[in-house]
């Protein structure tokens, strides 16, 4: 009994090692379906919406809150400027749920068509159905592309406007505004048609403005604003690493396809002529009976 106490262990940990092996090599399986490329453009898309959605949202409240209390003392003066606010806002709500569902379905896509290039010569087959919805999103991406990089340039008007804020309160440290007068260095945020041209007071000067651009407000938006437009364009190029991505992708679905009706064409002929050989042999044989 004692002799058969190693043999046992032995084989118990050779089966231990087969199991580890099997589990390493699964594992190794799983991560080579992983489509590593639409997963990073997936995140850059995630961050680059969630930036720009959640910076832009808050610097819009901060400009309106701004124009109310320095800029606008009337209510009507600014209440076509709230309510586009309040439009654009909704957008972002939307914007934000839309590419949150876009970049999931992009994600699931690249995992099947990984999964497709991966299992060339097993059963696994494409359809006509499935290398439309490639193009379908080929399509849809392009046009999301040149929808963003026309919301990236939009963006970048806020950041103009208070740039110029910024450039005006600087110049009033500045040593030469020492040698003028502080009062004529203005900011007309109604020459930029965010207020109509009888708002009171319309126009901040010298130490008005200066009060102004140390405002939590001001500072806020400025920085959010750029921070969403670097948002909006890490969007863009995440838009042009998915149509980069999907374009190979149908590319590779559709030589797979081609692929596979030349094997069923060579495999059909094959079996043609085994059959009008083997056809060929029962003739012969019957004559020569």
């Amino acid at each position: 009994m004692d002799g058969m106490k190693p043999e046992a262990t032995a084989e118990e940990n050779q089966d231990e090692r087969e199991e580890s092996k099997g589990c390493f090599e699964c594992c190794i399986k799983c991560l080579g379906g992983v489509p590593y490329a639409s997963l990073v453009a997936t995140i850059l898309c995630f961050s680059g919406v969630a930036l720009f959605c959640g910076c832009g949202h808050v610097a819009l409240t901060g400009t309106v809150t701004m124009v109310e209390n320095h800029f606008s003392r009337v209510t009507s003066d600014h209440a076509t400027l709230t309510n586009v606010v309040q439009i654009l806002q909704y957008i972002i709500y939307g914007i934000a749920c839309f590419f949150f569902l876009y970049g999931i379905i992009l994600l699931a896509e690249g995992f099947y068509t990984t999964s497709a290039v991966k299992e060339m010569h097993s059963e696994f087959k494409t359809t006509v159905c499935g290398r439309c919805i490639s193009a379908m999103f080929v399509f849809l991406t392009y046009i999301l592309g040149l929808g963003w990089l026309g919301i990236f340039g939009f963006s970048a008007v806020p950041v103009f406007l208070f740039y110029n804020m910024w450039t005006a309160c600087g110049a009033m440290k500045s040593p030469i505004a020492n040698l003028t007068s502080v009062d004529n260095i203005c900011v007309d945020v109604r020459q930029y048609g965010i207020i109509p041209w009888n708002a009171i007071p319309g126009k901040a000067c010298g130490s008005t403005l200066s009060a102004i651009c140390n405002t939590s407000e001001f500072y806020l938006s400025y920085h959010l604003y750029i921070v969403a437009c670097a948002g909006a364009g890490a969007t863009v190029i995440a838009l042009i690493h998915y149509l980069m991505i999907l374009a190979a992708n149908w590319a590779y679905l559709k030589g797979l396809c081609q692929q596979t009706h030349a094997y069923q064409d060579i495999k059909t002929r094959d079996d043609q002529e085994l059959q009008d050989v083997q056809s060929r042999s029962k003739e012969g044989l019957n004559s020569y009976s």
